[in-house]
C-alpha cells in the first residue's frame, strides 16, 4: 500500500485528506501538536482498514521530523509528503505596521523552515518511491495583497518559491503547491473572527482536489482548488 505523511492532521484539511486517502487504502503517518485530537483523526482513518501511525509533536523540532520519516520507513516507504501544518503568526491578523516580529519569525519557522526540513529528511524515501510526490499547502495570500495578510502571505510566497525550485531540482518527483482557497477552518475563523464563514467550503469538500492530483499526476506546479474544481 502507498504511504503518506500528513502534517497538521488533527483537524481541518489535514484530517479531511487523511480520511480521503485512507478510504483509498493509503497507509498514513499523521502529525499534529495535540495528541488527543490527532488520535481522533488516526482512529477515524484506521476504521477504514489501513495502518495509521500518529505522532504528536512540533514540526519545527528536528527530532520529531525524523520520527515521522522513520515511521513511514517502518510502514514500507514514502510515496507522498503533505506539508499541511501552518500557523498565522498572529490572531486575528494585524496590519504590517503592528505585526509582532516574533510572531512573523514563528510563522516562518512553521510555514517555511519546517517543510524544508521535513523534505530533506523525506527525499531519500520519496526518490525511491514508484511515484513520489510532494504537496505543499499554499494560499492565495501568497500572490494577492490582502489587507492584514502580509506576514502570513509572505511565508506562503516563500514556500511557493521553495516548491518551484524543488520541482526543478527533483524532476523525478511531482511537486505540487496548492492554494486550497477559503475553507471553513479554525485558522480562517481565527484570522478574521468577524467574517461569516457559513458559505465557505468545508475541508472535506476541498479534499477531492488533492485526490485528483494524485490520479492525474499533472506536471509539477502551482494549482488552486477552485480552478481544479471548476474543471471537473
Amino acid at each position: 500500500m502507498p504511504v503518506a505523511i500528513i502534517t497538521g492532521a488533527s483537524k481541518g484539511l489535514g484530517r479531511a485528506l487523511a480520511g480521503a486517502l485512507a478510504e483509498r487504502g493509503w497507509d498514513l503517518v499523521l502529525d499534529a501538536r495535540t495528541a488527543k485530537v490527532l488520535e481522533e483523526s488516526a482512529e477515524a482513518a484506521r476504521a477504514r482498514g489501513v495502518r495509521v501511525v500518529a505522532r504528536a509533536g512540533d514540526v519545527t523540532d528536528t527530532a520529531h521530523r525524523r520520527e515521522l520519516v522513520a515511521a513511514a520507513r517502518e510502514l514500507g516507504g514514502l510515496d507522498l509528503l503533505v506539508n499541511n501544518a501552518g500557523i498565522l503568526g498572529a490572531e486575528p491578523l494585524p496590519r504590517l505596521d503592528s505585526h509582532s516580529l516574533d510572531g512573523f519569525r514563528a510563522a516562518l519557522e512553521v510555514n517555511v523552515v519546517a517543510p524544508l526540513g521535513l523534505l530533506q529528511e523525506a527525499l531519500p524515501l520519496l526518490r525511491t518511491a514508484p511515484a513520489g510526490a510532494v504537496i505543499n499547502l499554499s494560499s492565495d495570500a501568497a500572490v494577492e495583497a490582502y489587507r492584514t495578510w502580509g506576514a502570513y502571505g509572505a511565508t506562503k510566497a516563500a514556500l511557493d518559491q521553495l516548491s518551484a525550485v524543488l520541482a526543478v531540482e527533483e524532476p523525478g518527483l511531482r511537486v505540487w503547491w496548492v492554494d486550497p482557497g477559503g475553507m471553513r477552518t479554525d485558522m480562517l475563523a481565527a484570522a478574521e473572527p468577524d467574517e461569516d464563514l457559513s458559505g465557505t467550503p468545508a475541508p472535506a469538500e476541498v479534499a477531492p482536489v488533492f485526490l485528483r492530483l494524485l490520479d492525474e499526476r499533472p506536471a509539477s506546479g502551482r494549482y488552486t482548488a477552485p480552478a481544479l474544481l471548476e474543471e471537473r
